[in-house]
């Protein structure tokens, strides 16, 4: 028990860590993109790369290697997190998984029923529905670690539990609703690389090599299929073995964990954040922040989340049993209601997927910025002043 416990703080610790990165990250963005360097941020986000092997070609800008590449190597991480959480972690029994499960159906359709609202009757804007019902687990943490031990380990779980939850429901959404043209022949080769994997896991391999392999080949057929690339890593992650018949062998899953959770969280997601959160306010007017995709973004995110989360909450507890989070009270869960709307790098991620058109990219992003900035800062007031002082 102590050493799942302290498992969990150094899962806490680095994403806390790496939220403050982000942070670091999206500012000199902001900066670059409103300075004499706009110019240079630009020009160096469509640089060209391409990979080609024989008759298979690879071309895209360095933007969409790092959305579409790296954003892979995320979501790998993140499947293997949510396999390790529902197999023996904070979501691996029905009474530990119900709360934040109801949590979460209703941070993502809150969000999603306000954005719907603000831009109905616009069918091209109502592409983006999906863009606020998303909680960046990296950042909310990293909020909460300025609160430092003033947090209950309840709290933290909770908050962790609800993004967990909600990156699967992301997934899933963006699997259903944000594809292209569907090409057979690629989804047959990547059908086949699936097969590879269940087979590599039921025969207990255990060598990171083989996986990383048919993960590669999995991630070029579903680039090329028009499904999302980013798939390829969770299906991989999920192929990934726990456990093995030698109990006092080390999983490869946790160490595969351990090994890519700092990569991930201080190299991965700030080089996206900084690619995707420039945006320039130049010859930006009030318009720009009433204009309907920007306001359906930042309001379903504050508004639709705390909302959401809030009545699922509330249900959770007084109607179908669950137990109040240890040391925590209302006020709380609403601090924690309103972390859960710092979308940023998902809401960002699913934004790109939802509209094409560059004519969309200020809108989204500064929708995204709004409020997730909005929901951080007053989440973290709403818990400097209902978690007990120190010392008290």
């Amino acid at each position: 028990m102590k050493m799942k416990i302290s498992g969990i703080r150094e899962f806490f610790k680095l994403e806390a860590s790496g939220g403050i990165f982000l942070i670091i990250a999206a500012a000199l963005a902001l900066l670059m993109a409103n300075s004499p360097l706009n110019g240079l941020y630009i020009d160096a986000l469509q640089i060209p790369v391409e990979v080609k092997v024989g008759a298979l070609e690879i071309a895209k800008p360095l933007l969409l290697w790092i959305n579409d590449g790296l954003m892979a190597v995320f979501f790998f991480l993140v499947g293997l997190e949510i396999k390790r959480e529902f197999l023996e972690g904070e979501l691996s029994t029905t009474s530990q998984v119900i709360l934040p499960t109801m949590a979460a159906v209703g941070g993502m359709a809150g969000p999603a029923l306000i954005y719907t609202y603000i831009n109905q009757g616009n069918l091209e804007n109502m592409n983006g529905w999906a863009i606020p019902a998303a909680t960046d687990i990296a950042f909310a943490l990293g909020v909460l670690a300025l609160l430092g031990k003033r947090v209950p380990l309840s709290l933290k779980v909770l908050l962790t539990a609800i993004a967990i939850i909600d990156d699967l429901g992301a997934i899933i959404i963006i699997a259903l609703f944000y594809t292209a043209n569907l090409s057979v022949i690629s989804l047959a080769l990547g059908a086949v690389f699936i097969v590879a994997l269940i087979v590599a896991n039921q025969m207990k391999v255990v060598r990171p090599a083989a996986y990383i392999l048919l993960g590669v080949g999995l991630w070029v057929c579903v680039l090329k299929s028009g499904v999302h690339a980013t798939l390829a890593g969770v299906i991989t992650a999920l192929a990934i073995p726990l456990r093995t018949d030698d109990e006092e062998a080390p999983s490869m899953l946790k160490d595969l964990e351990h090994v890519l959770h700092p990569w991930v969280a201080f190299m991965i997601l700030p080089i996206f954040a900084f690619a995707n959160a420039g945006v320039s306010f130049a010859g930006m007017g009030i318009e720009a922040f009433i204009e309907p995709v920007k306001l359906g973004i930042s309001l379903g995110l504050f508004f639709g989340n705390q909302i959401g989360i809030m009545l699922m909450l509330f249900l959770g507890i007084r109607l179908v049993g669950s137990p109040m989070p240890t040391g925590a009270n209302w006020f709380n869960l609403w601090g924690v209601s309103l972390l859960c709307g710092v979308g940023f790098t998902m809401s960002l991620f699913i934004g790109s997927l939802a509209f094409e058109h560059s004519s969309f990219d200020a809108p989204i992003r500064l929708g995204v910025l709004t409020g997730s900035i909005v929901s951080a800062i007053c989440g973290y007031f709403m818990l400097r002043f209902s978690l007990p002082r120190p010392g008290v």
